[in-house]
């Protein structure tokens, strides 16, 4: 094992003869944000839940900074695990969550999560069970955000925040990201949303890894080509095609691989339009063909 942030090796997590994980080897480095992505079923809540020791593995290794995190109390304090349809006490005030967690969380900023209450419009004073499904996710972003915990992880952070509130959350934490570096985990399916601010992109599918590059490379390792369908099957030989459509004579397809000079001039030659995919649909054409695309894991 190295000094990655998280570090995984062969990690398995079976129930029966399901394979949730299946050998997932991964080695994160610290000081970075991360999408963790992945169809409903993937591995993504079994994995977190895994690094966070609220999980067994059925096999392999795993290491958070460094340290295996069951039964390890100085591990655990390097995470703050914000999960989907997060559960409070409810009979606790939001002052009272407050209060606790510069016991649990050593890195706490208690000036900052007060501020951080004012810009959700969050009332201190009420108890938690009367908050609405928005205001539980908003008080849990405030939570992992002050918590400046070393490893901390969102799982669909978002649920009953309007657009207005996940633009907010994604501001706040790239400014105190940039202030306070740490690795933070993003798990979502809002991919176009949170894409500006990762630096790196793991996607996980039927249990495996499937890709693990930096964010800038995946950008720009998709593009698609439209024209006629017979250029366009001369200007996809040998490419790796991951999605076909046809319009009548017109065919379009989506191609992995970086577009440069070479592929340009080779679909002005033949009369091809060349366009760029989002992060999005990139996303779901990978998952949909169920392999990993060449060169897209990193060994």
């Amino acid at each position: 094992m190295t000094n990655a942030v998280v570090e995984t090796k062969g990690l398995t997590k079976r129930y029966g003869e399901v394979a949730a994980l299946d050998g997932v080897d991964l080695a994160l480095e610290g000081n970075q944000i991360i999408g963790l992505l992945g169809r409903n079923g993937a591995g993504k809540t079994t994995l977190m839940h895994i690094l966070t020791a609220q999980l067994f593995p059925s096999g392999g290794e795993v290491r958070v900074c460094g340290e295996n995190p069951y039964e390890n109390g100085k591990a655990l304090k390097n995470i703050c695990f914000i999960k989907e349809s997060q559960a409070y006490p409810k009979s606790f005030k939001v002052a009272d969550l407050i209060s606790l967690a510069p016991g649990i969380f050593p890195n706490w900023d208690s000036a900052y999560a007060n501020r951080l209450l004012k810009e959700f419009e969050l009332p201190s004073k009420r108890t938690i069970g009367k908050l609405s499904r928005g205001m539980v996710s908003a008080l849990g972003i405030v939570v992992g955000l002050a918590s400046r915990a070393p490893l901390t992880i969102f799982d669909e952070p978002y649920l009953g925040l309007d657009a207005a509130s996940r633009t907010l959350f994604y501001d706040l934490l790239l400014q105190d990201y940039t202030e306070h570096p740490r690795t933070v985990v993003l798990s979502t399916h809002l991919i176009d949303e949170i894409n500006r601010l990762l630096e790196h992109v793991v996607i996980l599918d039927r249990g495996r890894v499937l890709l693990d590059m930096e964010a800038d490379r995946f950008r720009g390792m998709g593009y698609t080509a439209t024209g006629n369908g017979e250029r366009l099957h001369a200007f996809a030989a040998g490419k790796q095609v991951l999605h076909e459509d046809s319009f009548g004579a017109m065919r379009s397809a989506v191609l992995w691989g970086e577009c440069g000079a070479a592929e340009r001039r080779q679909a002005a030659e033949l009369g091809l339009e060349l366009g760029p995919v989002s992060v999005q649909q990139l996303f779901v054409h990978l998952t949909s063909n169920g392999q990993a695309a060449k060169g897209g894991e990193r060994k």
